[in-house]
C-alpha cells in the first residue's frame, strides 16, 4: 500500500513533493554549508594564529640579581634568590611534551654604541654615539629554528648583526667597526658584518611574566646581535661585576599540531605553560608568545560562531517556513484524500503510516538535494566540497543538517496530516470545512455563527497584540545591548573559556518575529477590511473587476497573506544579509587602511638622514595621486609620554579616509576645519580626556622637544574634541594637532610617515617603485599586505567565499518565497480558475485575476520586506559592534545586489503568473475530470 501510495504521489503530485523537498534542500545546504565553513574558519584562524609567531616561548631564567636592568626590556622582574642555571632550564624547557627545540639566548645591557665615520674629501671625520641598547648572543642555528625573528638586509646573513635602526643610527655598513659600552668596563671594539630587520622585535623584547600595562611602549631603539662566543668574551666579565646587566632567556619552538579551535588550542598550551612554570619551582617565568596569539584567535572564533547564528539560523527557519507553506498550500486537497480513503475503509493507524512515508520520502530527498548542493557550494566557492574543515568537522555538519532536514519534514509534513485525521470529520475533511466542537451541537446556526466570530477575530496572537509586544520587547532589548561597554563575546585573559551572550540574539529575533506578525496583520487588514482601497488600486489593471477581484482575493486572503508574509521574511534576510555583508568589508577596508595609514606609507628610518625634496618625489611617482605627510612626536602631558601626530588639517583626507565614528565633540570635517582656523587647538584621545578629567576649550601645557636645543618645552593646546581612531596611530593614548603650529614651536617640520595615495589602483607596483626611490632611508608598507593582519583574524579569513554563499541563499530564498509559494498557491486553485473559465470568463479577465494577485503579493511583501530588511540591518550591525573595527557611522547598502534580488523576485513572480494563465487556457473539462 505504501508503495502504491507514493508511486501516485510522485507521479500526480511531483510539483508538490519537489517544492517541500527543495525547501529542505536550502535549509541542509545552507546548514551545512554555514556549519563547515563555521569549523574550517577555526582551524584557519588556528593556523593563521601559529603561523605568525616567531618564537612560541620565551622563558626567562631567574637570576641572582633584583629589579630590570637599564635598558633591558626583556627583564621579567625580581628573581629567585641565587638565580637558575640557564642550561638546566633548557633541558627541562627541551624535556616538555610538546617542545621541539629549545635555545639558549643571552642578554646583555649595552651604554651605548660608538661608530666613527671615515673623512670625506673637503669634510671632517664624525662620530655618531647612541644610547642604551640591548646585546644578544644568537647561536649559530637560531635563525633556522626560528627564521621569522630576523630577516637579513645586508651583509652575509651571521655573524655580528645591527638592526637596521641602530645602523641608521651610527651610519654603520657592513665592515665597520664600532664600540660596544658596558658598564664599569672598557668598551668593546667589534667589527660589523652586516644589517638585519627584528619584524617581531616588540615580543622579542617583552617584559616576560609582566601584566600588558607595564609592557615597554616599544622595542629598544638600538640592537646588536652577536655569536655566542663573542658575546661571552665580551660579556661574561660584566656579569660577574654587574649581574644586574645581564640575563638569559630559552626561546622555545613548540609543535604546531593543535586543535582545530582556537579556544581548545589555547587552553591546551596555556596549560602547559602553566604546568612547565609550577614544575620548574621558580627557576623560570614562561612568556607564552603562542598562547597570547592563540587568545587574540579563540574571541574572533567565538565571532565566528556569533555570525553563524545571526546569518545561518534565521536563513534555516525560513527554509523550514517556505517548506511549510509549500505542503500547507495542498493541506485542503490533503485532507479530501484522506477522507476518501477512510470512507473507503482506511484505519487512521494505515493514513499515519502513509503520511509517514510521504514525509521521510520528502526529507529523504531533500537531505540527499541540500547535501549536494552543499558540497558544490563548497567547490565554487572554496575550492573544497568540505569548506577546507577537516574529515570529522564536515562529517558532523553534514549529519546535524541531515537530521535537520528529516525534523523540517516531519514538522511540516506529518505534523499537520496528523492533526488533520484528530480533529476533522470525513465530512468536513471531504468538505474543507472544520469539525463543529460539542458544544456546538445544540443549534447549526448558532454553530455557524459561532465559528464566523471567531473567524472575524483572527487568531489569538492577532487578538491579543502579540506583534506589537514582540516589537516592543526587541527594542528594550536592542536598547540594553547596545549600551556602550556591553561585550557581545567575553574572552577574560588567562581564562580558558570564551563566553558569548546569547541574550544579545533576542533583539533580532523579536524583531523578526514581531515584524512577521506585524506584515501578518498588516496584509490582512489591506485584504479584509481595506478590500475597496486594494480594488480602486487594481482599477487600472483589472478594469471593472477589480472589485471582484479584490472580493475574490479578501476571500482567499489566508493563502495570499501567507505568501506576502513568507516574501516579507526572505527579502528581509536578503536585506539584512547583505547589508552585513557589505558592512563588514567596508570596515576591514577601513580597518586596514587606519592601521597603513593610506594605500602606501613611507617612514623614514629614525636617525637616517631625511631624503630632500621627498614629498616631491614621491609625488611624482607613476600611479600616485597625492602624497600627504605626517610629523610624528612624543610629548609629555605631566608624566605620561604619548604619540602626537602634526596634520595639515586642510589637505590630510586627499590621502587618506577620516570617517565621523573616528571623532566625539564634532564630525570628522568639523574638527578638521577647528585645527585650521585655531592652530593651537588639539584633539585628544578619551583615555587622556578621562584621566585628566578635562572639558572642551581647556588649556593642555605638553612638552615637547625642541629641535633647536634638544631640551623639552612647554607647547600650549587648547582641547576641542576627541580623536578615538587616527591613520598610523596607536589604539591607545595620542593627540593630534595642526602640523605647522607644531613645526613652529618646536623649531622643526621633520616628517613622521608619507601617506601616498594610488586611488586603490596598483598598489603593489606603486611600492615597489616608492622602495626604488627611498631605499633603505625609509620603510614602505602597502595596504594590501595590511588586510591580512590588521583588526581581527575574521578578515583575513575567506569571508569573500560565504559572502557568496549566503547572498546566493538569500537570493534564492526570495526568489522561491515569491514564485515558487505563488506558483503552487495557483496551482492549487485550478479548479477554482476552470470553473470561472468555463462560466464564460475570458483570456483577459483570467489575466486581471491572476496578475492582480500577483501585484498585491509582490507590492506588499517587497515593502514589508524592505522596511524590516532595514531595522534588521541597523540591529545586526548595531549588536555585532564588536565584529567591527572601527564600528561603522552608517551601514553600507549593498545596492547592485539588492537590485539584482528585486529583479529575480519580480521574474519569478511574472513567470509563475504566466504559467498560471496558460494553465488557465486549458479545456475547463479536463480540468475539472482530473481528482
Amino acid at each position: 500500500m505504501i508503495r502504491v501510495w507514493l508511486n501516485g504521489l510522485v507521479r500526480r503530485r511531483s510539483a508538490r513533493m519537489a517544492g517541500a523537498a527543495l525547501g529542505i534542500a536550502v535549509a541542509v545546504a545552507l546548514l551545512a554549508s554555514l556549519g563547515s565553513f563555521l569549523a574550517a574558519s577555526k582551524a584557519t584562524m588556528t593556523e593563521r594564529a601559529v603561523a605568525g609567531v616567531a618564537v612560541d616561548w620565551q622563558v626567562q631564567v631567574a637570576s641572582p640579581a633584583d629589579g630590570a636592568a637599564p635598558g633591558a626590556a626583556g627583564r621579567a622582574g625580581p628573581a629567585a634568590p641565587g638565580g637558575a642555571d640557564p642550561e638546566a632550564v633548557r633541558r627541562a624547557v627541551g624535556s616538555t611534551p610538546g617542545t621541539l627545540r629549545a635555545l639558549t639566548v643571552p642578554f646583555a645591557a649595552t651604554t651605548g654604541l660608538t661608530s666613527a665615520t671615515a673623512a670625506q674629501p673637503g669634510s671632517a671625520p664624525t662620530t655618531q654615539t647612541t644610547g642604551p641598547g640591548v646585546v644578544l648572543g644568537l647561536p649559530a642555528d637560531y635563525r633556522q629554528a626560528f627564521p621569522a625573528e630576523s630577516r637579513t638586509l645586508a651583509g652575509p646573513g651571521g655573524g655580528v648583526m645591527l638592526a637596521q635602526q641602530t645602523a641608521a643610527n651610527l651610519h654603520a655598513k657592513p665592515g665597520d667597526t664600532i664600540q660596544v659600552g658596558r658598564a664599569g668596563l672598557p668598551s668593546w671594539r667589534i667589527r660589523v658584518d652586516g644589517v638585519v630587520d627584528l619584524p617581531q622585535a616588540d615580543s622579542l623584547f617583552q617584559k616576560v611574566g609582566a601584566p600588558p600595562g607595564s609592557q615597554p611602549s616599544a622595542p629598544p631603539d638600538n640592537v646588536l646581535l652577536l655569536p655566542p662566543d663573542q658575546w661571552h668574551q665580551a660579556f661574561d666579565p660584566l656579569a660577574k661585576s654587574r649581574p644586574d646587566q645581564v640575563w638569559w632567556q630559552i626561546h622555545a619552538a613548540r609543535s604546531h599540531r593543535l586543535a582545530a579551535d582556537p579556544a581548545a588550542a589555547y587552553a591546551h598550551e596555556t596549560a602547559a605553560a602553566r604546568n612547565f612554570e609550577a614544575r620548574s619551582t621558580g627557576a623560570a617565568t614562561v612568556g607564552d608568545n603562542l598562547g597570547a596569539a592563540l587568545d587574540a584567535a579563540r574571541s574572533d572564533a567565538a565571532y565566528a560562531q556569533v555570525l553563524f547564528v545571526f546569518l545561518g539560523i534565521p536563513g534555516a527557519v525560513l527554509a523550514a517556513l517556505l517548506t511549510a507553506a509549500v505542503i500547507a498550500s495542498g493541506a485542503e486537497r490533503r485532507r479530501r484524500e484522506q477522507a476518501l480513503l477512510r470512507v473507503r475503509g482506511a484505519a487512521a493507524r494505515q493514513l499515519l503510516v502513509l503520511a509517514t512515508a510521504e514525509s521521510v520520502l520528502t526529507g529523504l530527498v531533500g537531505v540527499v538535494l541540500g547535501l549536494a548542493g552543499a558540497a558544490m557550494v563548497g567547490w565554487a566557492a572554496f575550492g573544497s566540497s568540505k569548506f577546507g574543515a577537516s574529515s570529522g568537522a564536515g562529517a558532523g555538519w553534514a549529519t546535524a543538517a541531515a537530521v535537520t532536514g528529516l525534523a523540517i519534514a516531519v514538522a511540516t509534513g506529518f505534523l499537520p496530516a496528523r492533526r488533520d485525521l484528530r480533529y476533522s470529520t470525513i465530512a468536513a475533511a471531504h468538505t474543507g470545512t472544520p469539525r463543529l466542537s460539542a458544544g456546538a451541537s445544540a443549534g447549526a446556526s448558532a454553530g455557524a455563527s459561532a465559528g464566523a466570530a471567531s473567524r472575524a477575530r483572527g487568531p489569538f496572537w492577532l487578538r491579543y497584540g502579540l506583534d506589537g509586544v514582540l516589537l516592543v520587547l526587541a527594542l528594550v532589548v536592542f536598547s540594553a545591548t547596545s549600551k556602550n561597554g556591553y561585550q557581545l563575546v567575553l574572552a577574560p585573559e588567562g581564562v580558558p573559556s570564551v563566553s558569548v551572550s546569547y541574550w544579545a540574539f533576542a533583539g533580532p529575533a523579536l524583531l523578526w518575529a514581531g515584524g512577521a506578525l506585524l506584515a501578518w496583520r498588516l496584509a490582512d487588514l489591506l485584504l479584509g477590511p481595506g478590500r475597496r482601497g486594494v480594488a480602486r488600486a487594481l482599477r487600472p489593471l483589472a478594469g471593472r473587476l477589480s472589485g471582484v477581484v479584490a472580493a475574490g482575493m479578501s476571500r482567499q486572503r489566508g493563502g495570499l497573506v501567507r505568501a506576502i508574509v513568507l516574501l516579507c521574511l526572505a527579502v528581509a534576510f536578503a536585506c539584512s544579509t547583505a547589508t552585513f555583508n557589505a558592512t563588514y568589508r567596508q570596515q576591514a577596508e577601513v580597518d586596514a587602511q587606519l592601521t597603513n595609514g593610506a594605500d602606501v606609507t613611507v617612514v623614514p628610518a629614525p636617525g637616517a638622514a631625511p631624503v630632500p625634496g621627498l614629498a616631491d618625489r614621491l609625488d611624482h611617482v607613476k600611479g600616485v595621486r597625492s602624497v600627504e605627510p605626517i610629523q610624528h612626536r612624543f610629548a609629555y602631558v605631566g608624566t605620561d609620554l604619548q604619540d602626537l601626530y602634526g596634520v595639515r588639517p586642510d589637505t590630510i583626507t586627499r590621502a587618506t579616509a577620516l570617517q565621523d565614528t573616528y571623532f566625539t565633540g564634532g564630525t570628522a570635517r568639523q574638527l578638521l576645519r577647528t585645527l585650521a582656523t585655531r592652530p593651537d587647538s588639539i584633539l585628544v584621545s578619551a583615555e587622556t580626556v578621562k584621566d585628566f578629567q578635562l572639558n572642551t576649550g581647556d588649556l593642555i601645557n605638553l612638552r615637547l622637544q625642541d629641535a633647536r636645543t634638544k631640551q623639552f618645552t612647554t607647547v600650549p593646546f587648547h582641547y576641542v574634541g576627541v580623536v578615538k581612531e587616527f591613520p598610523t596611530a596607536p589604539k591607545d593614548s595620542f593627540f593630534v594637532a595642526n602640523g605647522s603650529y607644531v613645526a613652529a614651536k618646536t623649531g622643526s617640520d621633520a616628517v613622521g610617515a608619507y601617506l601616498v595615495d594610488t586611488g586603490g589602483h596598483h598598489i603593489g607596483a606603486v611600492a615597489n617603485s616608492v622602495r626604488s626611490l627611498v631605499g633603505t632611508s625609509a620603510a614602505v608598507t602597502e595596504l594590501t599586505a595590511a588586510r591580512s593582519q590588521v583588526g581581527s583574524s575574521l578578515t583575513s579569513v575567506d569571508l569573500a567565499g560565504l559572502t557568496r554563499v549566503e547572498l546566493v541563499f538569500a537570493l534564492g530564498l526570495a526568489v522561491a518565497a515569491g514564485g515558487l509559494v505563488l506558483g503552487l498557491g495557483m496551482a492549487e486553485r485550478r479548479r477554482a480558475f476552470a470553473i470561472t473559465a468555463a462560466l464564460g470568463a475570458t483570456a483577459r479577465q483570467m489575466r486581471a485575476f491572476v496578475y492582480s494577485e500577483s501585484l498585491v503579493l509582490a507590492v506588499g511583501g517587497l515593502a514589508f520586506g524592505a522596511a524590516l530588511g532595514v531595522a534588521l540591518s541597523t540591529m545586526l550591525v548595531k549588536a555585532l559592534t564588536g565584529v567591527f573595527d572601527p564600528p561603522p557611522s552608517v551601514p553600507a547598502v549593498p545596492w547592485s545586489y539588492l537590485m539584482l534580488a528585486l529583479a529575480a523576485t519580480i521574474t519569478a513572480l511574472a513567470v509563475a503568473s504566466a504559467l498560471t494563465v496558460r494553465r488557465a487556457r486549458r479545456p475547463a473539462i479536463s480540468v475539472l475530470r482530473q481528482p
